[in-house]
């Protein structure tokens, strides 16, 4: 792809997203989405092949009903109750549309399974933008809105426990990193109505984790665990961190992912939840053994001789290699900065 062409396709997904940042009117929120949907739709397809083009397909047609879906809500509240705001829905008949609209979007269960299959076709790099640039203009709509309680804590658990349980028989890197999208946005849809705030520090914590893994794989150039099993030929230092930075996805302590976790379940006590949180966490263990697995796969097991795998040239791409030692600085030891975090949050 032209530079020229993908320095606009990133400006139309910077203007979309913004859009839907600053909108407090339902229409301009759906064209902020909609903008968003078609500027990331070439740089699915840029890989001429036919599992890309498949991908992006069925990306397009999840996206346009989610969108449509929206628009319709939005309507009936308008025909109800006269208002086009959108902190302004109150009725439950639209609220509860919106709701399951957004979690279209976003890929939460029920309605995920577009999700790990649209990442599978995907290369990484792009990957990296559905799992993280793609989540923050509907989640900024799900701030606004008066979340139905009890739809959106079982939204929540239900990600957490599909997005535990779908990532156990995976071998792909991509299907794996999806379940795992779909599992922390469960953790952050399931605070979301008691503790926004708590909902935005889980958020920015999730994209510098996955940031950091994604970074990681794309230096290994790794997308399935046979690969890992040859990393530490190509990068010796990245492969002892790796399982780290994995081993933070699952919410392991003392590492950043340790954080989010902590915060929410205190929080789902506090609000009079304790079964709901108990599910949560036992839930957060089906993650935590696929990231074991992984783990196990990149620094545990020696590549045997007469390896199966197809062995990539040595042929070294050039990558900047500032932002992912920062972010993977974060995603190892930011723990310790927790009570800071905290203060600026309260």
């Amino acid at each position: 792809m032209s530079p020229y062409v993908s320095m606009l396709m990133f400006s139309a997904l910077g203007l979309g997203t913004t859009i839907t940042f600053t909108s407090s009117h339902w229409l301009l929120a759906w064209m902020g989405l909609e903008i968003n949907t078609l500027a990331i739709i070439p740089l699915m397809a840029q890989q001429h092949h036919p599992r890309a083009i498949e991908a992006t397909t069925k990306y397009f047609l999840i996206q346009a009903t989610a969108a449509a879906t929206l628009l319709l809500a939005a309507t009936i509240n308008a025909w109800l109750t006269g208002q086009w705001e959108i902190s302004q829905l109150n009725h439950p008949l639209p609220l509860t549309i919106a709701t399951i609209a957004l979690a279209l979007k976003l890929g939460l269960a029920p309605t995920h399974a577009w999700l790990p299959d649209i990442m599978q076709g995907l290369n990484l790099s792009t990957g990296l933008i559905l799992a993280t640039w793609q989540k923050l203009a509907p989640i900024s709509l799900f701030f606004q809105l008066n979340n139905n309680s009890y739809l959106t804590i079982f939204l929540g658990v239900a990600s957490i426990l599909i997005g535990g349980w779908g990532g156990l028989n995976q071998t792909q890197l991509r299907k794996l990193l999806a379940y795992s999208s779909i599992a922390h946005l469960g953790w952050m849809i399931l605070i979301l109505q008691f503790s926004p705030s708590l909902t935005l520090l889980a958020l920015l914590i999730y994209i510098v984790m996955t940031f950091s893994t994604f970074a990681a794989f794309m230096i290994n150039k790794s997308t399935n665990i046979n690969n890992l099993s040859t990393s530490w030929v190509k990068t010796p230092v990245l492969s002892a961190i790796t399982p780290l930075l994995l081993l933070s996805l699952g919410g392991l302590p003392p590492l950043t992912g340790f954080l989010p976790k902590w915060m929410i379940l205190q929080e789902l006590t506090k609000q009079h939840l304790p079964f709901v949180a108990t599910l949560a966490a036992l839930s957060a263990l089906l993650s935590l053994y696929f990231y074991l697995r992984l783990s196990y796969a990149m620094a545990l097991t020696i590549s045997p001789n007469t390896t199966t795998n197809t062995l990539p040239w040595r042929l070294q791409k050039t990558y900047m290699k500032l932002p992912p030692a920062i972010s993977i600085t974060l995603t190892i030891w930011m723990l310790p900065l927790s009570p800071s975090i905290l203060m600026l949050l309260a």
